[in-house]
């Protein structure tokens, strides 16, 4: 006789499941304390330590440091659960930050959020909850997740598309996902703050954290100087036409797409279309040469079923995200040479290195999330290099997820 699965679809009483929750001392994730303390599971909260705790303890917006950490622990305390925080600063600088900086020297526009969720919380985290004996690790991501009918589990767009993290997710492993769990999968925004009201935790009107955690009063280029300092080469600003028409203080300073702030006197709009960071010069032209519909990837992480070098000639329909404020639109699949490449059907004006390229089986919520990868370059019909598209308005930094870091 199989035993009746729980709530979080193991086979154990409540009472006998232990379960670590990430606790950024958000809404969010308290919630997810909140209810699996009340359906009686034996739960133990975590946060994370990932930057510099004094110089975040008074800055609006800031994630897993300073206010947010007495937060988590003032939550944990009112529900009466064990709380540990963990100093991941070395691991977030060397995974996270360092990566992030190198991105932007290379001329990409990178994601810190999916980098964080795929190494120091999905990865590292991950293995301090199994070294406490638990039997899954919770988070208060916006996602969900079903078990299939061979034992995986599979990721799917929540029921609150405005809320949707898939696009910061996809890089999550079969074996990560399959000790996840997101209670928050089917819940809006507005009932996951009633149910805070509703257990008398102090967090439950806390604004959500917009920035990148790490990043003081948004100036990335700051982070990226001191890291990387080669990338403040000054150099030209070349028309695609081969013109010189001025120049700039570093490649990190643009954004592919950029159209404002250029400094240029040429009587015509002009939009950055490629950052050429070996040549240190910045690419501009017309709006005409943003249009992109072919794109190869690189890190690659398949959550459907089978593997990509089945997919044979014809490839794989599916449903992509470039951006993640872009709907999914229709796209074709091809695993070539060892690599994904996408023609994505009727192009896309928002496409740009070091983003990410988030595969789906239909747009709508409860999409199945079949993974994805990051940017690496724009093709051409031939399938060589051609220029990248926009990354989005004129001088926007990396994406961020717009809920809680750490969820």
């Amino acid at each position: 006789m199989s035993l009746r699965l729980n709530s979080l679809d193991l086979p154990k009483p409540p009472a006998e499941t232990r379960v670590v929750v990430a606790m950024s001392g958000g809404v969010d994730s308290s919630v997810v304390a909140v209810q699996l303390a009340s359906e009686g599971y034996d739960v133990v909260g975590v946060t994370l330590q990932l930057y510099d705790h004094a110089e975040a303890t008074h800055r609006k917006g800031a994630c897993c440091a300073g206010q947010d950490i007495q937060d988590a622990r003032r939550v944990a305390e009112h529900l009466g659960i064990p709380h540990y925080v963990l100093d991941y600063e070395s691991r977030f600088r060397d995974a996270v930050i360092d990566a992030f900086a190198a991105s932007y020297a290379a001329g990409e526009t990178p994601v810190p959020c999916i980098e964080c969720n795929r190494t120091v919380k999905f990865r590292d985290l991950l293995a301090v909850a199994r070294d406490l004996g638990a039997d899954a690790l919770a988070t208060g991501h916006y996602i969900e997740t079903r078990q299939l009918a061979d034992g995986r589990r599979a990721m799917f767009r929540p029921a609150d598309q405005s809320r949707d993290q898939s696009y910061f997710l996809y890089a999550t492993t079969q074996d990560q996902l399959d000790f996840l769990r997101f209670p928050l999968g089917r819940l809006t925004k507005a009932e996951t703050r009633e149910i805070a009201r509703g257990a008398g935790i102090a967090v439950a009107d806390k604004p959500d954290s917009q920035d990148i955690c790490f990043v003081p009063q948004g100036r990335y280029d700051a982070i990226v100087e001191k890291l990387r300092p080669e990338a403040a080469r000054p150099g030209d600003i070349v028309h695609l036409d081969g013109r010189v028409l001025g120049r700039h203080q570093g490649v990190h300073l643009y954004t592919i797409g950029q159209r404002r702030g250029l400094g240029l006197a040429t009587g015509e709009p002009l939009h950055v279309i490629r950052l050429d960071a070996a040549a240190n010069r910045v690419m501009v032209g017309p709006r005409s040469a943003l249009s992109a519909s072919r794109l190869a990837l690189r890190d690659f992480n398949w959550l459907g079923d089978g593997v990509p070098d089945a997919w044979g000639q014809s490839g794989f329909e599916a449903m992509v995200r470039v951006r993640s404020t872009r709907k999914p639109c229709p796209a074709l699949l091809h695993w070539r040479g060892g690599r994904v490449e996408v023609e994505i059907s009727g192009g896309e004006e928002g496409i740009a290195p070091g983003q990410a390229c988030v595969v789906y089986g239909h747009e709508a919520s409860g999409a199945r999330v079949f993974g994805g990868g990051t940017i690496d370059r724009v093709l051409s019909a031939e399938g060589e290099t051609c220029v990248p598209a926009p990354a989005g308005p004129a001088g926007r930094p990396a994406e961020t997820s717009t809920t809680e870091h750490m969820s």
